[in-house]
């Protein structure tokens, strides 16, 4: 199939879940933030379980063609994985400058990174057992979480983001073995610190990616539309990722008005288009959406592009996730009919 749409991972979690307003009016907990959930402790994963089927429901029902879980269990991206790893002190959290500059609590690593079980896999086969459609779940990557930790045992964060390599690693290849059809790294700190990201990125993800038999994507992006709302014109770390193993890129195009051109230096890579923008919660119309997968046609052919939105959807309201979902499902169409697929 031409033009595969899907999330880039995350969907809007239910008001009766999580305070949605708390959770906008923060930045991304990297360290637990058990009080933005609404429901108790005893009933928190029957819940987390009915919000996750009402989100891979709304992703059959708007016809994408891979679902994800919608990180609705996740307080942020990252944080999930990063606080169940050992040689973390998670009750005692260091901080670290955020993308924007502002310190944040972070977990404080006082010991050898080692992941000492499976995190995800759980999640993976809720996720399997509820939608026969092609599944993709997320990790974070090895380079964000060095960047996103206080870091009091290893000699430097090249060292630091080596350790957690190995330890997504094994979760990749422990996810793949559970069923996963796409596993996605997410990697916005390799926009964020190009210059770290340039001496040991590129290295760090070849890890984290060694052994590997299934498709893989990484995802980098300018951060969440509703938190950062200045985006650059181009991306500061990118025709680099030509050089990993992973077989996908994700991009934002939408919101920056993203130059295409610079796609064509990715080579074979299929690209994950971010063609939805998330700025706001007005529904992009279908021609919108088609008119910017258009602009990357000229540098990716239509048998590499991916349909997708813009990073961050999760702080959008509902409804408004589904109406730009839907938009992507309907520009989907018109491209396949104006390609033959």
């Amino acid at each position: 199939m031409l033009f595969p749409t899907s999330l880039v991972g995350s969907y809007p979690q239910p008001d009766w879940l999580i305070d949605r307003e708390r959770l906008a009016g923060r930045f991304p907990p990297r360290v637990r933030a058990r009080e933005l959930w609404r429901v108790g402790a005893e009933y928190l994963e029957q819940a987390q379980r009915d919000a996750t089927r009402l989100a891979i429901r709304d992703q059959e029902l708007v016809g994408l063609d891979i679902i994800t879980d919608g990180e609705i269990r996740r307080e942020s991206y990252s944080n999930r994985f990063a606080t169940a790893l050992d040689g973390v002190d998670i009750e005692n959290p260091g901080t670290a400058p955020d993308r924007s500059g502002h310190p944040n609590q972070v977990p404080r690593v006082v010991g050898p990174i080692r992941r000492r079980r499976a995190v995800e896999v759980e999640d993976l086969g809720f996720l399997r057992a509820n939608t026969e459609r092609t599944i993709k779940i997320t990790v974070p990557g090895p380079f964000t979480m060095s960047q996103q930790a206080q870091d009091d045992y290893y000699p430097d964060q090249e060292g630091l983001a080596f350790a957690y390599a190995e330890a997504v690693n094994e979760e990749i290849k422990d996810l793949f073995a559970a069923g996963a059809d796409i596993v996605q790294l997410d990697e916005p700190y390799l926009q964020a610190r190009p210059e770290k990201a340039r001496r040991f990125g590129v290295p760090v993800l070849n890890r984290a990616l060694d052994g590997v038999i299934g498709t893989t994507a990484v995802h980098i992006c300018f951060g969440y539309a509703a938190i950062i709302h200045e985006r650059p014109a181009g991306y500061s770390f990118l025709p680099e990722l030509a050089d990993t193993r992973c077989d996908q890129i994700s991009v934002e195009t939408a919101q920056s008005n993203l130059d295409c051109a610079v796609l064509s230096a990715l080579h074979d890579k299929t690209v994950i288009l971010g063609v939805l923008d998330l700025s706001d919660a007005m529904i992009d119309t279908p021609e919108q959406v088609a008119a910017r997968v258009r602009r990357a046609l000229k540098y990716v052919p239509p048998e590499r592009v991916v349909l997708a939105p813009d990073c961050g959807m999760k702080y959008l309201p509902r409804d408004a996730a589904f109406g730009k979902l839907q938009a992507m499902t309907h520009a989907a169409c018109h491209l396949r009919a104006e390609h033959g697929g």
